[in-house]
């Protein structure tokens, strides 16, 4: 765990740790899944339409681990202002293949700086967290914390159990010490981006700065 805690504004260092997400060197096959659910018309927007209910129209949002660019895309189709970043270099072509035209960038969270916002919504949705590299969540979330705009909120969700190989079991209680200790305050707790009640299995909270 990364006990290190940045005070904001404060550059956001860099790591050449091995993320959990490359130890599982399974990202061209979640590109492929997920383009397939898409060619079939299944609904993979759930985490979109909550985001989408914290914003007024053509809000300015971060995609901070955009994957494919599913959540990117349906928030575009709804008139917001979407910059995508992700890492992994065959997802962000995946996403480009997928949804031509896409504004995504090949870049990580920890390469965030200031200047990059001001932003009224960070999504961090799909389990990106609990792939990070060991102890470098407290770095990611003040990454995020500081591109954020007047009243801007993030947006997160992973799995609390059962989660996929290689990811970290990252409990509740170990989440909200960090993201309080990155200058960031908890507004609402769910179960699932409808928004039933907190749950044991799936965490989906909505942060501000504290």
């Amino acid at each position: 765990m990364d006990r290190i805690t940045l005070p904001p504004g404060e550059p956001i260092p860099m790591t050449t740790r091995r993320t959990r997400w490359q130890q599982a060197g399974q990202s061209g096959n979640f590109g492929k899944r997920f383009a397939e659910l898409i060619a079939a018309g299944e609904d993979v927007d759930g985490e979109a339409r909550l985001a989408d209910t914290l914003l007024r129209r053509g809000a300015r949002v971060l995609d901070a681990g955009a994957g494919m660019g599913r959540v990117t895309a349906a928030l575009l189709r709804q008139g917001h202002d979407v910059v995508a970043i992700e890492p992994d270099e065959a997802l962000v072509r995946q996403a480009r293949e997928t949804y031509p035209g896409l504004p995504i960038e090949e870049r990580d969270i920890l390469g965030l700086r200031p200047d990059d916002g001001p932003f009224d919504l960070v999504v961090c949705v799909g389990n990106v967290l609990i792939f990070l590299a060991e102890g470098t969540e407290r770095r990611a979330l003040g990454a995020m914390r500081d591109v954020l705009g007047e009243n801007g909120r993030i947006l997160v969700g992973f799995h609390l159990q059962d989660p996929p190989p290689h990811a970290r079991n990252y409990t509740p209680a170990e989440f909200e010490a960090d993201l309080t200790a990155a200058g960031l305050r908890v507004d609402l707790r769910a179960g699932t981006y409808q928004l039933h009640p907190a749950n044991d299995a799936y965490g989906v909270w909505i942060l501000s700065r504290a």
